[in-house]
């Protein structure tokens, strides 16, 4: 389940590609208060995802940006809903902006349907799995960031792995073992500077579209899960957001 968050923009504002600790910060002080007040102190997955504020350009007063939120927990996006109702002024890094309109969105993962990403997708390899597919590292890291130069297999073989064990949390249920996967087509690798603990740090992502003709209700459930959740890892900083392509359009 998403919500779509218009925003009218009070003042100027320049677009900040440091973006994601802002947008997160804005959304853990609407949980506060809340039964997910301390979902930000949660070791592990926090199960939710976001959009960039787009278009993802500068804008004036008067302009309107929009926000998704994901989540497979409804109940989630109905809070988050309730509070943005009581918001005069959503203030996001420095930009303040007014509530417009909310409108909750459901796309649903069919048999045959397009995934792409909407902020990149970020998928860590840990050292345990370097020989295994060809890694050599500049230094002993403990992981290091898929790039397009590693095996086309680390990125799918971590990627679904992530998903299936994220689904197992969540669901407390164990994912179908059939490969949910079919078609993949990169796009582009991107490098991010995000804020962590006040540091500025380099994540490594990249941007794709996925096809799928033929899938199962099993690999039906767990893509959902994933366009619900986001792709990949660190989700509830914005990274691995999902979008299903519809005639050409993106819900």
């Amino acid at each position: 389940m998403r919500l779509l968050v218009s925003l009218q923009a009070l003042g100027g504002l320049a677009y900040d590609l440091k973006y994601h600790h802002k947008l997160q910060g804005f959304l853990y002080g609407l949980m506060e208060g809340t039964t997910y007040q301390g979902l930000h102190d949660h070791k592990g997955y926090k199960f939710f995802c976001f959009s960039n504020l787009f278009p993802p350009r500068d804008a004036r007063t008067g302009e309107t940006r929009r926000l998704i939120i994901a989540s497979p927990n409804s109940n989630l996006i109905k809070v988050l809903e309730d509070r943005l109702a009581k918001v005069d002024e959503a203030h996001i890094g420095d930009g303040a902006f007014r509530i417009i309109e909310m409108r909750e969105l459901n796309p649903r993962v069919k048999e045959g349907c397009v995934l792409a990403t909407g902020t990149p997708i970020v998928v860590r390899i840990p050292k345990e799995r370097y020989v295994e597919y060809g890694i050599v590292p500049e230094k002993p890291y403990t992981y290091v960031y898929w790039r397009k130069q590693h095996s086309f297999a680390a990125f799918v073989k971590q990627l679904e792995d992530n998903l299936k064990k994220k689904y197992k949390e969540y669901h407390e249920d164990e994912p179908t073992s059939e490969p949910v996967f079919e078609q993949f087509v990169f796009e582009k690798q991107v490098c991010n500077h995000i804020i962590i603990d006040g540091r500025e740090v380099k994540v490594f992502g990249s941007n794709w579209e996925f096809a799928f003709n033929y899938l199962s209700k099993e690999q039906q459930k767990i893509l959902q899960f994933g366009l619900d959740c986001g792709f990949g890892e660190l989700n509830s900083m914005g990274f691995g957001f999902m979008n299903k392509k519809m005639e050409n359009e993106a819900v």
